[in-house]
């Protein structure tokens, strides 16, 4: 498990204390759950200024771990969470994410807003920037392959930098967008 966290402006407080939101992304070998596997689980939990970012990786990704990391969350932000991330880790996992914490798929929300598209569009409509420029979902899929195949360390950092970037931007959208916090 990868953890990095920000200083908080409230020490004293604990995460659950303060209450937080999570960002989620997942990284498969495929689209389908019945013969895919969940490679890596991105999540950023924030709470205003204060944030921690876990990533779980090939073995790591497991149920117990996850319901660890998103312990105490109150609410679940993903983009298209609702037909492809969250119904993955139910299946992968037998987590219902939905049954932890409420749940916002920002992709409704962007098509109130005319946005359509998969993510990356959206970013480039709404001028999101992304270091990683031409990577994709299929690429993601081909740098665990690459990783797993010839123990590739550089194809999986960037597989977990892709993840990462997709996870944040989609605090990022949250925000653009005007979704108040619930």
């Amino acid at each position: 498990m990868i953890f990095l966290r920000n200083g908080s402006k409230n020490p004293g407080a604990t995460w659950m204390e303060q209450g937080f939101d999570a960002y989620l992304d997942i990284e498969t070998t495929g689209l389908s759950c019945l013969y895919s596997e969940i490679t890596v689980i991105g999540i950023c939990l924030g709470n205003g200024d204060d944030s921690r970012f876990v990533q779980l990786v090939g073995g790591e990704v497991t149920k117990g771990n996850l319901l660890r990391a998103v312990e105490g969350v109150r609410t679940i932000y993903t983009y298209n969470g609702s037909r492809f991330d969250l119904p993955f880790i139910r299946e992968a996992l037998d987590v219902d994410l939905r049954a932890v914490a409420d749940h916002h798929d920002l992709m409704y929300d962007c098509w109130r807003c005319n946005l359509y598209g998969g993510f990356k569009a959206v970013e480039r409509q709404l001028s999101i920037p992304r270091k990683l420029q031409g990577v994709s979902g299929w690429d993601a899929v081909l740098l665990w392959q690459r990783y797993q195949d010839y123990a590739d360390e550089r194809a999986l950092e960037l597989l977990l930098q892709y993840n990462k970037e997709d996870v944040l931007n989609l605090k990022v959208l949250r925000e653009r967008l005007g979704v108040e916090r619930r």
